[in-house]
């Protein structure tokens, strides 16, 4: 019997806070190939991330842009804590709160390239196609059993949810507009590893 090999080993470390740069359009591209780590049930799951999307004060596709609420009052948290929410009946969306504190900035997960746990994110997504396991943000989400119960999670500490340095460094970064919007759809505030086919979109916007 062919010996089975040993499943990837991955060195990083939880990112600090003061590590997080300001402002919220830097934090984006700053965050392209760091890691995404979820702990549950005494497993671990975690997956580069190789893209995003920056939303910001006064920005209409931004949702503390009428203010705090008990809805969004994570987005008004200091840089890096998790801001989840419910969208379209079906899938929840995963930010990281950027601004200063009182603020309300954020930016999207908008997709991750699997890297731990992969058999686990298969089962969560109903899929064998690792292509498709995290690629756009609803499909991050489950992929990785983000809820509700998670908004507000520091992913700076210890815990549930949290942030990593980055396994592997991307070659080239590309920005874009913006992603599924129907307001201020003309932002160049989407920021991705180019050439990933974990990328979300069209082939045009991977590129």
């Amino acid at each position: 019997m062919a010996p089975t090999s040993a499943p990837p080993r991955f060195r990083f470390r939880r990112l600090r806070r003061r590590e997080l740069p300001l402002p919220t359009p830097a934090l984006a591209k700053f965050l392209i190939g760091k890691t995404l780590v979820r702990e549950i049930s005494g497993k671990r799951l975690a997956g580069r991330i190789v893209e995003t999307e920056a939303y910001l004060t006064g920005d209409a596709a931004c949702h503390a842009f009428r203010g705090q609420t008990p809805r969004n009052k994570s987005l008004f948290l200091r840089p890096g804590h998790a801001y989840v929410y419910f969208i379209y009946g079906s899938s929840f969306m995963l930010n990281i709160s950027s601004g200063e504190a009182g603020v309300g900035e954020g930016v999207l997960f908008r997709a991750v390239e699997p890297l731990i746990g992969t058999e686990q994110m298969q089962r969560y997504r109903g899929t064998e196609r690792v292509l498709d396991l995290a690629r756009g943000p609803g499909r991050l989400a489950e992929a990785f059993d983000i809820d509700r119960s998670l908004d507000g999670v520091d992913l700076c500490a210890p815990g549930p949810l949290w942030l990593g340095t980055s396994v592997r460094e991307p070659q080239r970064i590309s920005e874009s507009v913006r992603i599924g919007i129907n307001v201020a759809a003309d932002r160049v505030l989407r920021f991705y590893e180019s050439g990933s086919p974990f990328v979300s979109g069209t082939r045009k916007l991977r590129e």
